[in-house]
């Protein structure tokens, strides 16, 4: 078991140490599986994220699902200790940066409640726990119901152990580029 600043560092570290070449490879493997849980689903207003820090780059899924369409929408933050907003997301659309370095639309965009949230994972563990960044958005955005389906993304080598603590919420499932996890499936 391990404490969730100290593995940080670490699954940083994994990640970026991903070759190059082998990451599309990863990602496509990943958005085959959003696409088929996509397919099962067939839900229409989608929270999406812009990927940064290494994160699994999923904008041809994104294409797909606008084409199929979807609603895609992408997180705001408000401000510090407040739940993440998601406001109408449009893929090609123009983009600036949030203070945070998080790609978020130049336009006034509506605010949408998406049915399914794609969430970026740094770790996670068998369990469906996801380990972030440490800024606590994602947990105070999914704290209050009706909370939307969660979809975890993150590469097979980011799974690790932690200590989960009270606030931390499972997510519905989890894929990656070799598997999915889910409440009735355990890998």
């Amino acid at each position: 078991m391990g404490n969730k600043t100290d593995i940080r560092p670490s699954l940083l570290a994994t990640r970026a140490a991903i070759a190059a070449d082998q990451r599309p490879l990863l990602d496509n493997a990943i958005g085959a599986k959003i696409l088929d849980w996509w397919n099962e689903k067939r839900l229409h207003t989608i929270g999406v994220y812009w990927p940064m820090r290494g994160e699994p780059d999923l904008h041809p899924v994104y294409a797909t699902l606008h084409r199929q369409g979807v609603q895609l929408a992408l997180p705001i933050v408000v401000a510090d200790n407040q739940p993440l907003k998601f406001v109408a997301w449009t893929p090609g659309e123009a983009m600036n940066k949030d203070r945070f370095g998080a790609s978020v639309p130049v336009a006034a965009n509506p605010e949408l409640e998406p049915q399914a949230l794609i969430i970026p994972c740094l770790g996670f563990n068998h369990e469906r726990f996801r380990l972030g960044y440490g800024g606590g958005f994602y947990d105070r955005t999914l704290v209050h119901a009706p909370r939307p389906y969660t979809v975890g993304v993150a590469y097979a080598v980011c799974e690790t152990f932690f200590d989960v603590e009270p606030f931390d919420i499972a997510l519905d499932i989890i894929v990656t580029d070799q598997t999915v996890l889910s409440a009735h499936h355990h890998a």
